[in-house]
């Protein structure tokens, strides 16, 4: 095992890396392994905004697998996030201080809550009504196929939960002095912009409603991410 000191070699900290990878990996199995034992109850579960299993067609003799794979896959990673953080945190943690490791460290709970109300937010507010828009549309009666199906859900839900980690980035990055509080809010019309655009391009349907439905989560995250940026550079200062 290597020593970590406050001087470290490049060896040393590529042996680390290499390390903390295969931990995460290891990780990643382990998660995998469970959410596969209930992948049964996942599927049906995503099924539900549609109308269940009955509603859904698959036409490939590897549809079913393919599906079973992205959804472990998927569930795997949500059950390890916290684990990988952490060991995201052990490798970069030599080179902090202190005071930072604990910041960091408080970090990676919080960055797990916010990927998980994200991903929550996506399947059980944004879903449901999107759903019912797209197969109620005008037209023929819609049979979703069971793959193009999976892969629309659990990409919204995949990204709607990446997009709330928003607060945190903003957070660290004025930890580090890249951007302060004053600055977002002068900047609130860009940002209003940029979301609105987020919202567009990651809703589901064409209609407004949806994407307003997008847009107030992501709104409340920009002020929230105003809010730690100005706490952590009144932390920064005081230190």
């Amino acid at each position: 095992m290597v020593k970590k000191t406050d001087e470290m070699t490049i060896w040393q900290h590529l042996s680390d890396l290499r390390k903390r990878l295969f931990y995460a990996l290891i990780g990643l199995v382990i998660g995998v392994v469970i959410s596969g034992i209930f992948a049964n109850t996942i599927l049906d579960i995503l099924a539900n905004p549609v109308g269940g299993l009955e509603n859904l067609l698959s036409l490939q003799v590897t549809e079913n697998f393919s599906v079973f794979f992205r959804v472990t896959l998927l569930g795997g990673f949500i059950l390890a996030f916290p684990f990988i953080l952490f060991q995201v945190y052990l490798f970069v943690s030599p080179g902090l201080k202190k005071k930072e490791r604990r910041w960091v460290l408080t970090a990676v709970p919080f960055a797990t809550l916010l990927f998980v109300a994200g991903a929550l937010f996506a399947f059980l507010v944004m879903l449901p009504p999107a759903i019912g828009f797209l197969v109620q549309f005008s037209g023929p009666e819609v049979l979703p196929r069971w793959k193009d199906y999976v892969d629309f859900i659990t990409s919204l839900v995949f990204w709607i939960g990446i997009s709330f980690e928003t607060p945190l980035l903003m957070f660290i990055l004025a930890k580090i002095g890249i951007i302060d509080a004053k600055g977002l809010i002068k900047q609130w019309r860009i940002a209003m912009i940029i979301i609105a655009v987020v919202a567009a391009v990651a809703t589901p349907t064409p209609d407004p409603l949806n994407m307003a439905i997008l847009m107030a989560p992501l709104l409340v995250l920009y002020l929230l991410g105003i809010l730690l940026a100005a706490l952590a550079r009144g932390k920064k200062r005081k230190e």
